[in-house]
């Protein structure tokens, strides 16, 4: 079968690639085009767009890239058309690949849609546009089954597929040799994936630095950058950049600063004791707080529905608190604590296996339609 995938940026080119995986597994004469990024591509098809040429940040930045955001959808659009694919798998990436569900609903094209736009966080009558535009959701959070059934629409919950890419990654037992970091504790500090994330957030990570020398302190650099982008940032400092290491980092870490997102959930799930961090653009947070209706922003936090780890958000992300909560994670009751509640966090995620599991619900349902389509 055709497979088109959209995935819009970093996070969703991990769970493509994972789930492509698991497709060609389930189907051996698996075709496949998308929007992604270098994991996607490593699995095979045809790479029609970059996530680094579509993911913008806050509400102020996608209306100052508007013009590539349509011409983005408009590209999309005509060449789902082209190809026309059995079935269009949309992955998370709302603002963007609603509009594209809602082109290929009109085009007669199969909507499954894997890890669910956060509508329960914001804006909650999404569902209804969801209800008529996708024909299938994947869900990746438990609470979402609920949520969405109270909408009066069905979803399947699969997993997390976090635990998919963390079960199949082994450690590089030659890492600190091969990044020459030493004998001592190595501190991870993660920015994100997008400029305005990185340039926004790294320098309030790094004024940790100059108060404790005794650690190692690492970036998990996006590889959309290059090193000399970085280094406007790290100045004298002596930190290392690692380029596509970010499990060898977490595995090794002993605390880690790090930008809301994915990261977070793939840090914890590692047991790396973190404080994380985001600042906006100030027109973006003042919507979004009148918008977002939920506690956290961390996932972590989220899927307990309690404060695990410390958040630092827009004015409280700054030099003096990231400090002080980053003592807090280094020794002591503050480290055990949280170690001892990632214990909670790891029962709740249950086991890998999300990948496999929506591979097999995409091809079920797109052959209950096909016979279908025959009976009729």
């Amino acid at each position: 079968m055709k497979y088109y995938l959209v995935a819009g940026e970093a996070s969703g080119d991990l769970h493509g690639a994972n789930l492509m995986k698991a497709l060609k597994t389930e189907d051996g004469e698996a075709v496949f085009r998308y929007f992604g990024g270098d994991k996607m591509q490593a699995e095979g098809g045809e790479l029609v767009k970059h996530y680094a040429d579509m993911a913008f940040m806050g509400f102020t930045e996608v209306i100052l890239n508007l013009r590539t955001i349509f011409r983005n959808l408009k590209a999309c659009k005509n060449d789902i058309l082209q190809w026309k694919p059995d079935v269009l798998i949309l992955i998370d990436f709302p603002g963007f690949n609603l509009k594209i569900a809602e082109f290929a609903k009109a085009n007669g094209i199969k909507v499954c849609y894997y890890i669910s736009p956060k509508v329960w966080a914001w804006n909650q009558k999404r569902v209804l546009k969801i209800k008529k535009v996708v024909d299938h959701m994947f869900c990746i959070l438990p609470f979402e089954v609920d949520f969405y059934k109270e909408w009066g629409m069905q979803v399947d919950y699969v997993g997390n597929p976090l635990l998919d890419e963390i079960a199949q990654f082994t450690p590089d037992l030659n890492f600190r040799e091969n990044h020459q970091l030493g004998d001592g504790k190595i501190i991870a500090l993660l920015p994100g994936s997008r400029k305005q994330e990185i340039e926004r957030l790294l320098p309030v990570m790094l004024s940790v630095t100059e108060n404790h020398p005794n650690y190692i302190f690492a970036i998990a650099a996006a590889p959309t950058f290059t090193e000399s982008y970085y280094r406007q940032f790290t100045g004298d400092k002596k930190v290392h950049l690692l380029f596509n290491s970010t499990y060898n980092l977490l595995h090794h870490a002993h605390a880690a600063i790090v930008a809301s997102g994915t990261a977070t959930l793939e840090t914890a799930l590692f047991k790396v004791p973190q404080v994380v961090v985001y600042k906006g653009g100030t027109i973006s947070i003042a919507i979004a707080r009148m918008l977002v209706k939920i506690k956290f922003i961390s996932l972590v936090n989220l899927i307990v529905n309690k404060k695990i780890v410390t958040e630092l958000i827009q004015e409280d992300c700054n030099t003096q608190k990231v400090n002080e909560e980053f003592k807090i994670i280094l020794t002591g009751a503050g480290r055990s604590e949280m170690l001892k509640h990632y214990d909670e966090l790891l029962l709740l995620m249950g086991k890998p296996g999300a990948s496999a599991k929506t591979a097999r619900l995409i091809i079920t349902y797109l052959h209950k339609t096909i016979q279908q389509d025959r009976g009729a």
